[in-house]
């Protein structure tokens, strides 16, 4: 750090943003009594001073890292996600109890979004079958919803993690991404842990002793691990979930496309199904 006020040289003491950004970039090469210096230099009265300065621009460097990292893709991914599924249960919710209440009304009365959705296009002919169509629209119109994030699910995860989004599918990557918290953390997994996210309940129930050891966790939609006989879906799991944490971390580190990824997953997958086959 250079110059006697230390971490605020030739900063004006009342410039919080500039002393925000020194905290984020500064650095020194050996230690020193920063708070002397500040004083000697006229940047503070006394030491408390300097420390009430150094608080206030620690605070503000902070609050600035969260927001740029709330900002980034991978967590508007994040964000998208978890609504996408939220939209999907709610929707579900709502189309059992339209189902419930129609069956009341009609003899023909269907059942789940798609009911709902086709009674929305009904025509009332009653106070009650008004309220019974217009709480089906809800459902058609959080089902369009779901659709809407899905599709941009779909675009933002192949951007935001180009090889998960290959060996996974954009939608189970963004929602491993989800788990994980961001695509760093995710990145920083080993594969025992990417195997099993989704699976938390099981696995404490497990490390409780209460529970057989989860197998998988939310990669178990992938074709190729439910897609596989029961006996071999553990190996499956494994290898998927290895490729997947060395995806992540490609992604993070690099956003280079492997394509090789793919083809080895492919391989190895099909290993486990021919040994599977021939047990």
């Amino acid at each position: 750090m250079s110059g006697d006020q230390g971490w605020f040289a030739d900063i004006d003491p009342g410039d919080a943003d500039a002393a925000a950004e020194r905290v984020r970039s500064g650095e020194a090469e050996s230690p020193t009594d920063w708070p002397d210096r500040a004083v000697e230099a006229g940047f503070a009265a006394d030491a408390e001073s300097y420390y009430d300065a150094l608080r206030a621009a620690t605070r503000a460097a902070a609050r600035e890292e969260v927001a740029a990292s709330e900002r980034a893709d991978d967590k508007q991914l994040v964000h998208a996600v978890r609504s996408m599924d939220d939209c999907e249960r709610t929707a579900n919710e709502l189309a059992e109890r339209v189902a419930e209440w129609a069956g009341s009304l009609y003899d023909d009365a269907g059942t789940g979004v798609s009911y709902a959705r086709e009674l929305a296009d009904a025509e009332p002919e009653d106070p009650t079958e008004r309220q019974l169509v217009s709480l089906a629209e809800r459902v058609d119109d959080l089902a369009e919803e779901r659709d809407a994030l899905r599709g941009f699910v779909e675009r933002q995860a192949s951007d935001v993690a180009p090889n998960l989004s290959a060996l996974a599918g954009p939608v189970l990557a963004a929602r491993l991404i989800a788990l994980a918290g961001d695509l760093e953390s995710l990145a920083k997994q080993p594969s025992g842990t990417v195997q099993v996210l989704g699976a938390e309940d099981a696995l404490f129930a497990h490390l409780r002793g209460r529970g057989p050891s989860p197998k998988h966790g939310v990669i178990f939609t992938h074709e190729y691990v439910r897609g596989t006989e029961r006996d071999e879906r553990g190996s499956a799991a494994r290898a998927l979930a290895g490729k997947l944490s060395i995806a992540a971390r490609v992604d993070h580190y690099s956003g280079e496309r492997k394509p090789k990824l793919d083809a080895e997953l492919d391989r190895r997958i099909e290993r486990i199904r021919s040994r599977g086959e021939d047990a």
